[in-house]
């Protein structure tokens, strides 16, 4: 796009050209910005209320529109103005303009916000067209629009600017619709699978669920120490405790104080879930459910295009036990192992590093993410993880090693975990003191034991199978993007001094 020349452009900065108009536009038209117009159709509405309409074919109607000017032909005669929906084509000619709207035609920039009430055409070429009879100016612009068919060329910029990125870039406004698409998908495949939404605290007196560093805060009235949360994995699981209902979710928003990277952003989006007398074999067939629904309601179809790949959201997944997958791809038998030495001799005799107190499970889960991870391209789910990474989980019967837990994997990228949840309160709370302690040995001091949801574990809790979905990664997924920068509005970033 260029800025459009006027008689009014005393100025060669294009910002200070459009507020020249302004004040020109002030004193002609009066209120620049109006609180009030109303229109009659959307572009979309009006497009399709249209279609019919031949070349070159006239309507009886007088329709009202608004929109953003995004290109301006012939001094303003031909306008094309967008709203969220599409574009329309403005006609501003003087056998059908009156004067005193054709004189604003100089001072609107593209950019600008304008109302058009008028007739209604076809034109010869086919174009859908409004014969401007009146022109509002509703909102006055005062900085140039980029470029629209190339955009933001700075990738970091799209992310500073985002509103710039999506008005000049027909994709990332796609991807975002879609996102909304897909977390409200995400709401109504739960509520259909008989589940109740609810809403859990992100500011938490102490933190847990999961294993990572968090965001810490002060509370100033209280006069305490509160901390964003890592999870609502234990707030979810004590309403189950309640009895409200047999089948709990929340879509929440988690952060967590670590690395940015392209699959990791501090604040990121969760599709958290609980359900009771059901097993992690039950959550499989959820998760496969959900995922097929959502690609097909995005795509049409099961199969979705990502990068060079086609990946397939048909259910049955793979399924494929964790010693079971290392073996296959190191020749390694975990399960033949019977001590961490044991285990920790076998990594470094296959040629992996592995730390000096790494136990037998830590061993298991830093091969696996070295061999294994990365070829799970098409969705997988990989279950029987070890028990000292997996607090939360019931053992596999017959192997106390390994608990009924499943990661799902797609791309090579973990975007699920689910457990059989441990409701046995004895064990639940030796499980957390172990994992408080090795918490304290790795300098995180303020890592606490949560009390009070012990105390609801021990008011008893039916056996239940839990799920947490990475949603911003599951949205790259659906709309091939390749950073959670390119799904997420406004992601994490330095300060523009940086």
């Amino acid at each position: 796009m260029t800025e459009q020349k006027t008689e009014t452009a005393l100025s060669s900065d294009p910002t200070e050209v459009r507020r020249q108009k302004l004040d020109q536009l002030r004193k002609t038209v009066g209120d620049v910005y109006p609180a009030h117009f109303h229109r009659t159709l959307t572009n979309a509405e009006f497009a399709e209320k249209y279609a019919g309409l031949e070349p070159d074919q006239e309507s009886d109607d007088i329709v009202t529109v608004a929109g953003r000017v995004y290109s301006s032909r012939n001094s303003g005669m031909f306008m094309d103005i967008h709203d969220a929906s599409g574009k329309i084509q403005i006609f501003s000619h003087k056998d059908t303009t009156p004067e005193e709207a054709r004189a604003l035609l100089p001072m609107i920039d593209l950019g600008d916000i304008i109302g058009v009430k008028g007739q209604v055409r076809r034109t010869k070429r086919g174009e859908l067209t409004i014969n401007a009879h009146e022109i509002t100016m509703l909102t006055k612009t005062l900085l140039p629009m980029p470029e629209k068919y190339h955009g933001l060329a700075d990738i970091e910029l799209r992310y500073r600017k985002r509103h710039l990125d999506i008005l000049t870039n027909e994709e990332s406004k796609l991807r975002f619709q879609q996102r909304s698409k897909i977390v409200s998908g995400i709401r109504r495949f739960m509520e259909g699978e008989g589940f109740l939404e609810v809403e859990t605290p992100m500011l938490q007196t102490v933190y847990g669920g999961a294993t990572a560093e968090p965001f810490k805060t002060h509370h100033n009235t209280l006069k305490m120490d509160m901390y964003l949360r890592i999870a609502p994995e234990l707030f979810l699981k004590r309403t189950l405790v309640s009895g409200l209902s047999d089948k709990v979710f929340e879509v929440n928003r988690n952060f967590r104080n670590e690395g940015v990277s392209t699959r990791h952003n501090p604040e990121f989006t969760m599709m958290e879930c609980y359900w009771a007398y059901a097993d992690y074999e039950d959550i499989m067939g959820l998760v496969e459910r959900m995922f097929e629904t959502l690609a097909v309601a995005i795509h049409g179809s099961s199969d979705v295009t990502y990068g060079d790949k086609t990946l397939s959201f048909k259910g049955p997944f793979k399924r494929v036990p964790m010693p079971d997958a290392v073996k296959e791809a190191t020749g390694i038998d975990f399960l033949a192992i019977k001590t961490d030495e044991e285990a920790r001799a076998a990594a470094k005799a296959a040629g992996f590093e592995v730390e000096k107190d790494w136990t037998w499970g830590e061993c298991l889960a830093f091969i696996f993410e070295e061999k294994v991870e990365g070829t799970l391209i098409q969705p997988s789910h990989v279950t029987h993880f070890p028990k000292d990474i997996s607090p939360f989980a019931k053992e596999v019967p017959g192997e106390p090693r390994l608990v009924e837990r499943f990661e799902t994997y797609c791309n090579a990228w973990e975007v699920g975990n689910a457990f059989s949840e441990l409701n046995d309160p004895e064990e639940q709370r030796k499980r957390m003191v172990e994992q408080l302690e090795q918490a304290h040995s790795r300098g995180e001091k303020d890592k606490q034991l949560d009390d009070e949801f012990l105390d609801a574990i021990d008011q008893g809790m039916p056996p239940a199978g839990g799920l947490g979905i990475g949603v911003d990664r599951l949205i790259m997924l659906l709309t091939n993007a390749p950073s959670i920068r390119d799904v997420i509005l406004f992601p994490a970033r330095r300060n523009k001094a940086d």
